[in-house]
């Protein structure tokens, strides 16, 4: 239910923001907005705004498979729906932080998506079950593979810049993802490595 209503609500935002810019922007991670007016709250409100449609049916579709397992599993070892909800939103928030530090002084630098916490969903789902089967372009991908494989393309295409994505945000919110989950539950990384040395395909 927690993963329809975030997917629901930022549904709702990012189509409200397509018909007008002015609220788009008022929203989005704009960092002189954080560092001189002390606009704390963009660091969470562009987690709710996209670029277009393409943009948010992108993660939303992302969300949907993989947060609604994230959410049962979040119940299943105590942390429920609440915990579910807390986790996601700090995804945002923490995903964001260094891209905003590197451009805190940057007037034209601005950030929207939910791709940092969606990260942070999909990599704590493969803590859970690394061999399930994740589609790339319709073509089934181990989870653990796709995850290498993720890390190593947001790494490269982070240090090439150029194409508009903000690709530290999806680096980060996939650490956050993890951790939040060692920290949070520790036997998650018996978990882990029991799906791991036992793949199944």
């Amino acid at each position: 239910m927690v993963t329809w209503i975030l997917i629901a609500t930022t549904a709702v935002v990012s189509w409200i923001a397509f018909n007008n810019r002015s609220t788009a922007h008022d929203l989005a991670l704009w960092s002189p907005g954080v560092t001189r007016k002390h606009q704390y709250y963009r660091l969470l409100t562009y987690g709710f705004v996209h670029a277009d449609m393409q943009h948010l049916l992108f993660n939303m579709i992302t969300l949907f498979f993989f947060g609604r397992t994230m959410e049962m599993i979040f119940q299943l070892i105590g942390m429920g729906q609440v915990g579910y909800v807390l986790f996601y939103l700090s995804a945002v928030v923490i995903s964001i932080l260094p891209s905003y530090y590197r451009h805190r002084h940057d007037m034209n630098y601005i950030s929207i998506g939910a791709s940092g916490a969606v990260s942070a969903v999909l990599f704590a789902f493969i803590l859970f079950q690394p061999w399930s089967m994740i589609l790339v372009f319709f073509i089934p991908v181990p989870a653990i593979l796709y995850a290498v494989a993720y890390v190593g393309y947001t790494v490269y295409m982070d240090r090439r810049g150029g194409d508009n994505i903000n690709h530290s945000a999806h680096l980060w919110g996939a650490a956050y993802g993890v951790l939040f989950m060692l920290f949070s539950h520790p036997a998650v990384i018996n978990i882990f490595l029991s799906q791991l040395l036992h793949p199944r395909f």
